[in-house]
This record gives structure tokens, sequence and C-alpha cells, in this order.
């Protein structure tokens, strides 16, 4: 028996260590993680992983552009706007702009169709019009079949207009029918294709003027078997290519063209060459924009709504630990523990995923807080329910954890789904909101229940005295 008692102590003494270690353990790896938050916010100027701010609390530009998907069918919208936000971000990060942010966003129905958006924000840029402009050189490439036969009706019916005009009998339906006489023939091949492009000079090729400029461009594999197949089917015809709606050439097609290789001539000065070889390589768009409204953000403002976020962040922080601590004394003080440290892996995860923070991100923080909050409250409450039944306080906290869990997982859950919806459904202001509150709600779950409970059961505390009874009970004046 003595030896078995010896054993039993031994045993126990193991586990106790062990909790301690554990509780040790997490402190430990706390601190390096807030070390790394520290060294990349207020230890020194150079960060590796910095906080990225959105536009509302950096400053900065907010360009709004609608895309005229008019030509496209619907089912291939959504793969060209996402072709149209990467090159358009391609295109701005070429001229320098820190952390752009470029969002597509599908609008409600308005006048009974819907516009498909692209959200360009540009942190610290307050100059609105160079961003339209650097914005705006980026072409629209495009190739169209000529038609013959339409030229020829467009210039016989303009000959008949003007013979009309001079005798002052031209009508309605000799007008319509000159406009609607369209001589360029969709192709579907257009930038959204492209590969590559770069200047180079003709030589003495057939056809072209001896070290003419031209334009090189090479089309990806999809453009290639495309380009193959228009010059296949459409040999002896006229191929025009198109820049922001003007023909700057129109080649004939002598022969299958496979490979994906063609040229833009135009009469191109060789700094013209290179710049459009330059333009088209920095991405030409798959379809035109068109601005649709400017905005504006003060870097002042942004400083004050950023100020504002993080001194409600901390005053709420502060009352509520306050509250936790006075009502329920020692696991109130090991839930503000776990709420720092809920806090240091937040903005930990911030830095390396990296989050765009927002003042709506802001606030879904502050909200998350409060859920991690609610947790460490139904823990403690069902804590206190075990110890009045009698139990000691490693099976009260282990049995109170075990029936707060349920709880506490399926209003998780929901406020999970909650952030997913909005995420999914969402405009890009929303959606900060959302990312921020669904990873506030699991990270705050992992705080509540391993956390807290890991710091719990290290600590020897006994109710059979009047300390340990005061530090495990609850309220004001008991």
């Amino acid at each position: 028996m003595r030896a078995d008692n010896k054993k039993q102590v031994r045993n126990e003494k193991t586990e106790a260590f062990l909790r301690v270690f554990r509780a040790v353990l997490v402190l430990a790896i706390t601190g390096l993680v807030g070390f790394f938050v520290y060294s990349n916010t207020l230890g020194g100027h150079d960060h590796k992983f910095p906080f990225k701010l959105g536009l509302d609390l950096a400053g900065g530009s907010q360009l709004t552009y609608v895309a005229d998907v008019s030509k496209v069918k619907e089912a291939d919208v959504p793969a060209l706007m996402e072709v149209l936000r990467v090159v358009i971000e391609k295109r701005i990060n070429i001229f320098g702009v820190s952390e752009p942010n470029v969002q597509v966003e599908k609008s409600s129905v308005v006048a009974a169709k819907t516009q498909h958006r692209l959200i360009v924000e540009l942190p610290g840029v307050s100059d609105v019009n160079t961003a339209i402009a650097e914005i705006g050189k980026t072409p629209l490439l495009e190739f169209k079949l000529v038609d013959e036969a339409a030229i020829k009706a467009q210039k016989a019916n303009a000959k008949v207009g003007t013979s009309s005009v001079l005798s002052g009998s031209t009508s309605k339906a000799e007008t319509k029918s000159q406009s609607q006489l369209n001589p360029f023939i969709e192709t579907g091949l257009s930038g959204r294709y492209l590969k590559t492009a770069q200047l180079q000079f003709s030589g003495n090729k057939r056809g072209a003027l001896s070290n003419e400029p031209i334009v090189s461009i090479v089309f990806n594999d999809e453009g290639a078997k495309l380009f193959e197949k228009i010059t296949r089917e459409h040999t002896g015809q006229s191929l025009a290519i198109f820049l922001d709606g003007q023909v700057i050439s129109s080649p004939r097609i002598n022969e299958t063209i496979s490979g994906g290789s063609a040229v833009i001539s135009g009469g191109f000065t060789p700094d013209e060459a290179r710049s459009l070889a330059q333009n088209l390589s920095f991405g030409a768009l798959p379809m035109p924009i068109e601005l649709q409204s400017t905005q504006t953000i003060g870097s002042a403002l942004g400083v004050k709504a950023l100020g504002a976020g993080v001194h409600a962040g901390v005053l709420g922080f502060v009352l509520l630990s306050i509250f936790m601590i006075l009502w329920y004394r020692l696991p109130g003080v090991v839930a503000v523990v776990a709420l720092f440290i809920y806090l240091v892996l937040m903005l930990a995860l911030f830095l390396l995923i990296p989050v765009v923070i927002t003042s709506a991100g802001i606030a879904g923080l502050i909200l998350s807080v409060g859920l991690a909050v609610d947790a460490n409250v139904l823990i403690a409450e069902r804590i206190k329910e075990e110890l009045i039944a009698g139990k000691d306080v490693q099976h009260a906290i282990t049995e109170g954890f075990s029936r707060a869990w349920l709880a506490i997982r399926d209003s998780n859950i929901a406020h999970i789904i909650a952030a997913t919806v909005l995420f999914w459904f969402g405009t890009s202001l929303i959606k900060g909101f959302a990312l921020v509150f669904g990873l506030g709600v699991i990270v705050s779950m992992l705080s509540a229940i391993t956390i807290s409970r890991t710091f719990l059961i290290a600590l020897p505390i006994k109710t059979d005295n009047k300390i340990g009874r005061f530090l495990m009970g609850s309220g004001f004046f008991k």
C-alpha cells in the first residue's frame, strides 16, 4: 500500500509538472509571437512583414471602372473580369504604387442591366489624374476580319447618299442602312491572349519598308490555336488590327500562320513602337473599360480613423479586463491573459496572411474580442456550478470546459457561417469585415478552449481554504 501511495504521489507530481510546463510553453510561444509583432510594428523602420492598411486608413485614391461586356458571352464574363483585374494590377505595379488593391465587383441590377465593376485602390496616391492616365495607357488590342463586300456596299451607299443630299431627297431608310453596315467581323482574338510583345525592325521583309519599326507579338497557347484557326479558315482575307478602337494596320492573310506569332505595323516611329510594345507587355485589356467614379481620401483623415479605431479597441479591452477580474477573480485574470494572447495571435495573422486592415476590419476585430469574452464567461459560469456541486478544482475545471464546449462550438459555427456568407456575397468593404471577423471567431475559440484551460489547470488552487474559495468565486461582494 505504501508503494502504491508513493507511485500515486509521483504520478500526481508528474501531472502537475506537465500542466505547469504546458502553461509555460504557451507563454514562451506567445512571447516569440509578440516579439515578431513588435519588431514589425514598433521595433524599427525596416519591416519585413508590415501591416497592410486599407485605403480608408492609409489615404489615397479609389477609381471605379465599368467593363463593357456587351460583346462577351455571359459564361465568359467572370474569367475575363479576372483577366482584367490581373492586367490592371500588373499595370499599376509597374509605376510603383505601394500595396495596390484591385477587386472585381458585380453590382446590383441598375436599369435592368447588371454592371461589372473594377475597384482600383491606390494607397498613397493623391493625384487621381496621374493614376487615371497611367491605367489608361494600357491598350485594348483586337483582331477583326475585314468584310470586303461590306466595304464596297458602304462605299456604294455613301455615293448614293451624296447624290441624294445634292438632290435633297435623302430618306431615313437609306441613312439607317448605311449606319448598320459594319465592315469588320469579330474573331474573338484580343489582347487577353497576348503573351509577349517587343520592338523589332522589319529589315528587308516583303511588304514592309526597310528597317521599319514594328511590334512583334506572341500569343499564349490558347491564342496561338485561335490565330492559326482564323488564318487557316480566312486565307486571302484581310485581318485588321485595332488598338483602342482604331485600325492601325490591315495585313492580308496569305497562308495559315502557326506558332502564335504576329506583327503589328502602322508607320510607327521607333519611340512609338517601343512604347506600344511596352504597354502591350504590361497587359492589353481583354475588354473596354470606362471610368465611372473617383474618390480621394487624405492621409490625415486615414490616420485619424486608424487612431480612433485603436483607441476604441484599447478602451474596450481595458473595460472588459476590469469587469472580468472584478467579477470572476482568478478565472477572470486567466481570461484576460487568454484575450491578450488572442490579440497577439490576431496581429501576427494580419502580418503573415497579410490582411488588409480597414475601419470595417477593426470593427470586426473588436466584435470578435467580445465573442472571446463571451466564451470565457460561459466557461467561468460552468466551473462555478461544478464547484457549488462539491467537486474539487481540477474536476470542476475539466467538467466546466466540457459542458461549455458544446454551446461555444455551436455559437462559433453560426458566426463562421455568417462571416463566410458576408465574404462570399459582400462588397469589398463587407469582405474586409467578414475576413477579420471570421479569423477572429476561429482564433477566439482556440484561445478560450485551449489557452484558458491550459492556464487554469496549471494553477495549484484548492477550495478547502478561504483564499482558494475567494479566488475561484464570483461577484463583487461575495
